[in-house]
Formats: C-alpha cells, structure tokens, sequence
C-alpha cells in the first residue's frame, strides 16, 4: 500500500483504537483497566510504549531478516505469561524505556536508513496505540518499508480488523489447540477460538506471502512452536490451517525450545521436545500437503545468540 494510502488509513482507526486502550480491551484478556490514568492491568503498561531494544536482526525466517536485516523493535511487557518464555527478561519484568511517539517514530526511521528490509514490531498488542501513533509520523517522514505484526496470536479481533491496510506482513502464533493447556502454560484463557479468528482475518488481508528477491514484501505466515508432549497440540493446529486457510498458507515450524524462565517448575516441560513430537509434526504436515514454508532440524536448529534473553537493552 502507498504511504499516504497507510498513513490516511491509519488516521481513521486511531480513535477507535484510543477507545480500547483508555478501557483496555486491546488484547483477549480484556481486562478493562484504565491505561490512559496510569492503571497497568495485566500486561503492566500504561500509555506510552515502552522498547527494551531495537536494530537489524538476523535471526527470522530467510524472507524477514533477508540479505540485510529486519528492523526488529523489541516491546517490553506482554499481555501473557507464558512459563517457558524465552524473552522472560523483558516480557515479563519489566525491563526497557518508555518512549514517546515521536521517538518511536524517529527509531523506525533510523532502521529504515541503515537498510532494514522492514520494521518487525515484536509483541506489538498492547502498544498498538502509540505504535500507529508512530506509523503515521513515520509514513510522512518518508517510511516505505513494510510493517511486520509479530505477535504471540492473543489480540483482539477488532484490532486485527482495525490493522488492515496499515500491517504488510503478519508473523501471528498459533501456540495451542486446547484452551485448557492456553491458560495452564500461558496465563490465557480463551485462546484457542480467538487465536483461529485473528489468524483467518489475517489471512484474509494479506493472503500468501509475496517476495521479492527472497525478501518479504505482503502476505502472511504462521508459526508454531513445538512443545514437549504435544503440549502445543501442533497437529491439531496443522489440521486446522490446512482445512481452513489453505495447504499454500506459509508456515514456520520451530524446535527451538528449551526450558528458560520458570518451565522448570513443571516436569512435563523441563526437557526439550523429543524426537517424536518433531517427526509426528513433520509427517502431518505431509499427510497435509502443507509445504510451504521452513522447518527448523532437530538438531542444532535454534542459536541461542537469538533467545530473547541474550539480547542487550540498547536504549
């Protein structure tokens, strides 16, 4: 979409959106508390966005981070919790700076000029207010580049709704197909329904993701983290998106996870997946004609370097 076309469409939304957050009920949770007084509610934010880090990374999938980078900006806080996250650090203890819109704006801008293919808002829900606050300051200033929605899939389906036309490429989870693991592991009760309905709106906006020189410029893909024990209930999920959305829908399959933050209290998911929680995921996707996408290997699949603990706050 041109800029003037996003910052136009982005111009009509804002008051709707300042309406959800004054009386937050931007994420599922809805948990009604008045951001705009100071009140935090469950993701502990007020008004202002506040940003733990932000630069060029690498470690996406081949066609966000491309040749040269994608123009990640790390939000702090999130509206769930979940136990194994591995961006604990700053997801959950609040660590980072508040910033302004205009300095959001300007940070955007600075990772367009040293030659990000995108910007990628990492955990984005709770501060899609000063976010598009941000775009559209950013869209006169000159930004060209395409916008990343990389959110954890527990959105509001009136926000997602009110993103279209303004989201280039949307990089949702799916993290489970029971509700009763959603609220056990994640704090989120509700998931399962509301992360399908956000998803399906997603893919109804952008469609298949659309490259350019191996680059993402639209479209959409999914990502599913394996859990031990099929905690995730992947291939329910697999079912789910190849009945619904479409076998060329893109996926991001990842092994990458491990114990961090407090998945040490609980035996089922103190250990890494096993090989046959990865194989069963494969093999359906298969059995699906889901090939579209990547899948990390088993083994040696997942850099540290990338977990979201090992990233230094930069501003």
């Amino acid at each position: 979409m041109a800029t003037d076309d996003k910052r136009v469409r982005i111009e009509k939304v804002l008051p709707d959106i300042r309406k959800m957050l004054e009386v937050c009920v931007l994420c599922r949770r809805e948990c009604r508390a008045e951001r705009a007084k100071g009140q935090g509610g469950y993701c502990r934010s007020g008004f202002n966005a506040v940003i733990h880090s932000y630069g060029l990374h690498h470690g996406e999938e081949p066609p966000i981070s491309g040749y040269g980078g994608s123009g990640t900006i790390f939000f702090s806080n999130c509206s769930m919790g979940c136990v194994y996250c591995q961006n604990y650090q700053f997801s959950q203890s609040e660590l980072g700076r508040e910033v302004t819109s205009s300095e959001l704006a300007g940070i955007m801008m600075e990772l367009q000029d040293t030659g990000a293919h995108n910007i990628n808002l990492v955990t984005p829900t709770h501060f899609v207010y000063p976010i598009l606050e941000a775009l559209r300051e950013a869209c006169i200033r000159g930004l060209e580049i395409p916008v990343v929605y990389n959110t954890g899939g527990y959105d509001s389906l009136a926000v997602i709704k009110a993103l279209d036309g303004i989201v280039d490429i949307y990089l949702p989870d799916m993290r489970y197909s029971d509700d009763r693991m959603a609220e056990k592991y994640s704090c989120s009760p509700d998931y399962v329904a509301n992360n399908r309905a956000i998803v399906s709106q997603m893919n109804s906006q952008v469609s298949r993701l659309v490259t350019e020189d191996g680059v993402a410029k639209r479209g959409l893909i999914i990502r599913l983290l394996i859990l031990p024990g099929n905690i995730s209930g992947t291939l329910n999920t697999l079912e789910f998106i190849a009945e619904e959305l479409g076998k060329d829908t893109y996926i991001s399959v990842m092994s990458q996870y491990y114990p961090a933050y407090k998945a040490g209290e609980y035996a089922e998911l103190a250990g890494s997946i096993s090989l046959d929680d990865y194989h069963a995921v494969i093999d359906k996707m298969e059995q699906r004609g889901l090939d579209n996408g990547w899948v990390q290997s088993y083994h040696g699949g997942f850099d540290e370097r990338f977990a979201g603990e090992n990233f230094k706050p930069n501003i």
